[in-house]
């Protein structure tokens, strides 16, 4: 079911230019009716129920944040290559499983770790006060600071560097999310957490990891494990 609805909506944005990046003012948006799609058949479906969350996923073009020979693939229900060799952007619904998980009312500062083509930083603009976004690849956050900038997602900061060792300038986050599988939670990134602050992240080794919610209390983390997933691992400098 998952397949042929994938390819559905493949085949309907496909129609569309690839080389579409810009809709005129005036003009329909060709991709919003895959985008709804997304929204009602991967995320409302499955079980996303954050109101606020599922209109910040239909609001952002996710199309534009994808490689263009991909383009017609933005909306399908699968991570999607941002380039050779490189890591992948998370499906629609992980990326709404994850940020569901940090209950953001848009009060919150949040810092992201591992910006990748920004899209899930466009996102959590949408529902925080402030995000700050870490990325390790300096050519392809320097992309990404561009493309939110462009966009007009002002409340998005971008640093390019080790997602270990978080943004101590800008701590304390009230949440804190990882797109990227540490073995264990940065010990830097859990001192930059607001005590009552969560913390989403998969932990563990290749290929299966534990997608899992932290809170910091004064006492120590409390952890609540979600479900297995398969991220990508992180990355250090020292690698």
């Amino acid at each position: 079911m998952g397949k042929r609805l994938s390819s559905a909506i493949a085949t309907a944005a496909c129609l569309v230019s690839a080389a579409l990046s810009v809709v005129p003012a005036g003009a329909q948006d060709p991709f919003e009716e895959p985008r709804r799609t997304m929204v009602e058949q991967q995320l409302r479906r499955r079980g996303i129920r954050q109101s606020e969350l599922l209109h910040a996923m239909q609001m952002v073009p996710r199309h534009l944040f994808v490689p263009e020979r991909v383009r017609g693939e933005a909306y399908v229900d699968e991570p999607l290559p941002l380039g050779p060799g490189e890591e992948a952007l998370l499906q629609p619904y992980m990326t709404a499983r994850m940020i569901e998980l940090l209950e953001l009312d848009g009060t919150q500062k949040v810092l992201e770790v591992g910006t990748g083509s920004g899209y899930d930083a466009a996102v959590l603009s949408k529902l925080a006060r402030e995000v700050y976004t870490i990325e390790i690849n300096r050519r392809r956050g320097e992309e990404a600071r561009k493309r939110l900038q462009s966009l007009g997602y002002a409340n998005v900061h971008v640093r390019i560097g080790d997602g270990n060792q978080g943004w101590p300038e800008q701590a304390p986050f009230d949440a804190i999310i990882l797109t990227a599988a540490p073995e264990e939670p940065p010990p830097k990134l859990v001192e930059q957490l607001r005590v009552n602050g969560k913390m989403v992240v998969a932990v563990g080794g290749s290929p299966v990891q534990q997608l899992s919610l932290l809170v910091k209390t004064r006492d120590g983390l409390q952890r609540r494990k979600i479900e297995p997933v398969r991220l990508a691992p992180m990355s250090s400098e020292r690698e």
